[in-house]
């Protein structure tokens, strides 16, 4: 690994809002692994049509009390009018989150249905990315970006024509769905930039925790699997000490490749466990620093 850059990269991560105590148990596990790494910032996500908005407030909350990490905010505009995710914006803005990571969401009915706008609800994500920053310039939106362009999307330049909208909204910065071959984000960043859009693309790094579970993100995000992935967890399914390390392997190998050619931040898809994406994050130079205590 020593021909990566001298500088480290910024890392951030992923978790999703706990459903039970054992979950809850996971997470914060997990956070206490991840948290020493000093991440930019660490993100919540937010269930279709707004399922899961106490307890991806919870989570947030927790965080800003009982953690030094930057939080960030999932937020859509599904199945809410836009009164309601105003009041949620108000709610994060009075508790001191800065940071939201501003979503169409995906219809109620599930990826690969029709989306549509609630009545009285935002149309789009650059619609609530423009809401957001009229009322708080200072919170930081980031928006997601689609290197194998949105499942719904006609083609690539309507694809980035939604991602203009929401930089020319206020986005600073966007993060990609996950994706495993490298050369399909190098050629949506050279669309990117040709479009005139110049606000860092984020890598979405997926750490393959289950390759069969994995297979089914992809399959409903839009996202291809290459066959030379497949075949790296082939016999794999009842031995999960040799996938740890085979997942571990591949993205280390990802990352690192994307770091060579210059790539500077990160985002990790942890599924709350921080096993691979604290030994990834190790590879790219980082080691956990204990919090120091007030003398």
């Amino acid at each position: 690994m020593s021909d990566l850059p001298q500088q480290l990269p910024a890392i951030s991560f992923e978790f999703f809002p706990p459903k039970t105590e054992e979950m809850e148990r996971n997470l914060w596990q997990a956070i206490s692994r991840l948290a020493p790494l000093h991440p930019s910032f660490v993100s919540v996500t937010y269930g279709a049509g707004g399922s899961t908005r106490e307890r991806t407030h919870a989570t947030i909350a927790r965080i800003l009390k009982e953690t030094d990490l930057t939080p960030a905010a999932h937020l859509t505009c599904v199945d809410a009018p836009c009164a309601d995710v105003d009041d949620v914006v108000t709610r994060y803005h009075d508790i001191g989150v800065r940071h939201i990571v501003a979503l169409r969401g995906d219809p109620t009915t599930g990826l690969g249905g029709t989306y549509t706008p609630h009545p009285q609800g935002y149309r789009s994500s650059a619609d609530l990315v423009a809401s957001i920053k009229r009322r708080y310039p200072d919170i930081d939106v980031t928006v997601s970006a689609y290197p194998e362009k949105h499942p719904e999307s006609t083609g690539f330049d309507a694809d980035l024509d939604i991602l203009k909208a929401k930089v020319d909204a206020g986005a600073t910065r966007a993060i990609t769905q996950f994706f495993f071959d490298n050369d399909l984000y190098f050629r949506y960043l050279d669309r990117v930039r040709a479009r005139g859009i110049n606000i860092p693309i984020v890598p979405g790094i997926l750490p393959v925790q289950n390759f069969k579970q994995a297979a089914g993100f992809a399959a409903r995000a839009g996202a291809s699997v290459p066959d030379w992935l497949a075949k790296q967890f082939e016999g794999l399914d009842d031995d999960p000490d040799t996938r740890k390390l085979v997942a571990a392997t591949v993205a280390a190998g990802q990352v690192h490749k994307l770091a060579k050619h210059g790539v500077s931040n990160f985002h990790f898809y942890t599924m709350n466990r921080a096993d691979l994406a604290f030994a990834i994050s190790h590879l790219l130079g980082f080691r956990p620093i204990a919090k120091q205590k007030a003398a």
